[in-house]
C-alpha cells in the first residue's frame, strides 16, 4: 500500500492549486485549525509530527508552542511551498513521507493533522504505522469533515450544479475521500484496530468566511471546491447556467460582512495503547 494515486493526485495540478490558494484556505480553515491546536496543547520541547502538513502553516502554528515539529506529507510542491515560508525555524522541518511506509521511533508526543488523514487507500495500516512514532499514551489529535451536506460552504454551491454535470460516481466509505470519515464508528474501527484507545469526537460547527463578495467565492470554489468539475466538463452555454446557478445559491448567504457558510467538522482525540 503506497497510495500511489494520491502521489499522482497531489504531486500534480492538485498541489500546484493549493499552493496557490494557501492564503486564502488557510483563513478559511482558521477557526477549525485554532480550535483543534488549542486542544493538541503542544508543550515546550515535545515532539510533535503533523500528518498532511500541506504548506506547512499548522506546523508553524505548533511550533510557535515551543515543541519541536515534524511536518510531513507527499506534495513536493506544498512541502517546497512550506520550506521557503518557514527557512531558518530553528524547531520546524519538513519532509516527503508516505504515512504507510515512513520508519518512525517511538518518541513523539503528538501526533496531529488538519484534515490530513482521510486519503490513505488503506487506513487501518497507515495508522498503525503512525502509532509506532507515539510514546506509550502519546497524544493523537486530528480534524476530519463530517458528511458533505452538512458543510454549507461546499454542499449550496455543489447541488445548485449538480444537475449539470454527470452523476458523481458512488461513495466508497473505505477509500480515500475528503469525507471518507465522516461516519463516527467506522473511524472508531480504525483507531481500535491501530492500537489506540479513549476515542473522542467533538463535533465543530463554525460559520466559515468563503469570501468578501459573490464573484470571489464563485473564483475560490472553481479552484477548490465544487466548482472545479464545472470548468472540468462543461463548456459555454452550459457552463455558464451551471455556474449562474451556483451565483443563485450563494447570493442567498450574502451578508454586510461577505459570504460565510457552516462547515460540520469532527475533532477527534485518542490515546496511543
Amino acid at each position: 500500500m503506497n497510495n500511489q494515486g494520491q502521489k499522482d493526485y497531489w504531486n500534480g495540478a492538485a498541489g500546484e492549486t493549493w499552493v496557490e490558494s494557501q492564503e486564502r484556505l488557510d483563513k478559511l480553515l482558521g477557526p477549525l485549525s485554532d480550535i483543534a491546536i488549542e486542544r493538541a496543547a503542544p508543550r515546550p520541547g515535545e515532539r510533535v509530527i503533523d500528518v498532511g502538513c500541506g504548506c506547512g502553516t499548522t506546523s508553524a502554528q505548533l511550533a510557535r508552542c515551543g515543541a519541536a515539529v515534524w511536518g510531513i506529507d507527499i506534495s513536493e510542491p506544498m512541502l517546497a511551498h512550506a520550506k521557503a515560508r518557514f527557512k531558518g525555524t530553528e524547531n520546524l522541518g519538513f519532509s516527503i513521507a508516505d504515512a504507510v511506509a515512513q520508519r518512525f521511533t517511538p518518541d513523539h508526543q503528538l501526533m496531529f493533522s488538519r484534515f490530513g488523514v482521510m486519503f490513505f487507500d488503506d487506513p487501518v495500516a497507515a495508522f498503525r504505522n503512525l502509532r509506532t512514532a507515539l510514546e506509550a499514551e502519546g497524544w493523537l489529535v486530528f480534524l476530519c469533515w463530517q458528511e458533505a451536506a452538512k458543510n454549507q460552504w461546499l454542499s449550496v454551491a455543489g447541488r445548485a450544479v449538480q444537475p449539470f454535470l454527470s452523476p458523481p460516481a458512488a461513495p466508497t466509505p473505505s477509500g480515500p475521500d475528503p469525507f471518507a470519515f465522516a461516519d463516527t464508528q467506522y473511524v472508531t474501527s480504525i483507531l481500535n484496530q491501530s492500537g489506540f484507545r479513549d476515542i473522542q469526537f467533538d463535533s465543530l460547527t463554525p460559520q466559515l468566511h468563503l469570501a468578501d463578495d459573490l464573484e470571489g467565492a464563485i473564483r475560490f470554489q472553481t479552484r477548490v471546491g465544487p466548482l472545479a468539475r464545472v470548468l472540468g466538463e462543461l463548456e459555454g452555454e452550459v457552463r455558464d447556467k451551471a455556474l449562474d446557478a451556483a451565483r443563485g445559491a450563494l447570493a442567498a448567504h450574502l451578508t454586510p460582512d461577505g459570504l460565510k457558510l457552516k462547515a460540520a467538522a469532527w475533532l477527534v482525540t485518542a490515546r496511543a495503547a
